[in-house]
């Protein structure tokens, strides 16, 4: 399973169903570095010390931070913002169950159309 960091925005809830499959995630909160106005350069560069993809509803500013750091990074999921934080996890995990290495990709999770 993936080594996963939360960003400060992304959903609590989501994280508790991305851990019932599985996924060892480390939220800012528990990384001590919630409440901070951490610049998110200094966010993707934290998860790449803890080895760890980064996920995010911060979806721009990530994108643009993938393409200045030439994929050198751990991995980006960026989500679109969802009302229910089991379907959006399941999302997470359906798309990034199965791989080995989510080094240097950049995972769009979008929400459903209809």
């Amino acid at each position: 399973m993936a080594r996963l960091y939360s960003n400060e925005n992304f959903p609590l809830r989501v994280v508790v169903c991305l851990r019932s499959h599985g996924h060892d995630v480390l939220t800012s909160l528990e990384s001590g570095r919630a409440n901070q106005k951490v610049p998110d350069d200094e966010v993707l560069r934290y998860a790449i010390e803890q080895q760890r993809t980064l996920l995010t509803l911060n979806r721009l500013d990530f994108f643009r931070l993938h393409r200045s750091s030439e994929g050198l990074h751990s991995g980006i999921i960026a989500c679109t913002s969802d009302g229910d934080p089991v379907r959006l996890a399941q999302r997470i995990h359906d798309a990034i169950d199965g791989l080995d290495d989510l080094s240097g990709q950049l995972i769009r999770i979008t929400r459903p159309q209809g």
